[in-house]
């Protein structure tokens, strides 16, 4: 009993958690519970969401991606310069952005694979090369004049729901099916549960992980068309340390950092308890300061829980 009781508290915890916290939060303050606040939440963690959904692809295979940041402004710059109005149609920039991240992404993994450098340097590397084309390409000067349709990605709204949020959640079922229903999401978690073992069975190794960085650059190239739309700018210095809350929302949720353990539904719940304690302290009115604190306490917590889990 006691073995199982760690799994117990990975697969429910959370949700006990999000619940008890949502409570407590509409006890102390009865605006948490409105829908115009509820909506905000989900805003303002839809990219980071996007961001944490594809990052679980990377660490079901036992990597990471510390360019997540980088990449979006890199994304967002690309496709900003392509969203000035009467210019392109606007799947164009969309697509533009999109391609940027992709390309970072499958670099990433090329390299780590065929290379055989750790994923830590490789996109410790690719976090200095997006940012420094991210710059280049902007001149240093965030790319302004943006047409409206595309600033509708960031801003709009259908039947109330923000574009964003739909986007999330579009992307999470369309991930939670690959993963959880096709061959090739099946081969990722084989992958992170046991390299060697994999590849022993036939499985191209090389090429799995080079596809789960390609997701995860795809969905950080998304994101920061999302970003760019939202703030009606593409800013080469966007998306700071963005790389560090989409892996504690992967964390939180409940996927191992040694890789073949979790899934985009943790990964979902963990990006939005994350957004609903950012939004309970801020109508709190606790300062940014302890709110970095308790981030930090929550992510060392879940990665505890982790480690007692592989462990019990």
């Amino acid at each position: 009993m006691n073995r199982k009781s760690p799994t117990w508290l990975v697969r429910f915890g959370l949700v006990l958690v999000l619940v008890v916290i949502c409570g407590m939060l509409a006890v102390l303050k009865p605006q948490f519970l409105t829908w115009p606040n509820l909506i905000n939440v989900v805003r303002q963690i839809s990219i980071n969401g996007i961001l944490a959904v594809g990052v679980t692809c990377v660490l079901l295979t036992g990597g990471v991606d510390l360019s997540l940041g980088s990449v979006v402004a890199l994304a967002g710059v690309v496709a900003a310069g392509f969203a000035h109005p009467d210019q392109f149609p606007l799947v164009v920039p969309v697509a533009a952005g999109v391609l940027a991240g992709t390309l970072c992404g499958a670099a990433n993994g090329l390299v780590i694979t065929l290379g055989r450098v750790a994923p830590f340097i490789v996109t410790l590397g690719m976090m200095t090369v997006a940012r420094g084309l991210a710059l280049v390409i902007s001149g240093g000067r965030p790319v302004s004049n943006l047409s409206r349709p595309f600033g509708w990605i960031g801003g709009g709204d259908v039947l109330g729901i923000p574009i964003p949020v739909l986007i999330l959640f579009t992307v999470t079922l369309v991930c939670w099916v690959f993963l959880a229903n096709t061959r090739l999401g099946r081969y990722i978690y084989a992958v992170g549960g046991n390299e060697n073992a994999a590849r022993a069975s036939g499985l191209n190794v090389t090429a799995i992980k080079t596809l789960a960085y390609t997701i995860c650059g795809a969905m950080a190239g998304l994101a920061g068309v999302v970003l760019a739309s939202r703030i009606t700018t593409g800013q080469p210095n966007a998306g700071v340390a963005y790389e560090l809350d989409a892996i504690a929302a992967v964390v939180i949720g409940g996927t191992s950092l040694s890789g073949g353990v979790g899934g985009v539904g943790g990964t979902l719940l963990g990006a939005l308890l994350m957004g609903v304690i950012n939004n309970g302290l801020d109508l709190l009115n606790v300062s940014s300061y302890y709110q970095q604190i308790v981030k930090g306490v929550i992510i060392v917590g879940a990665v505890w829980l982790d480690r007692r889990g592989r462990s019990g």
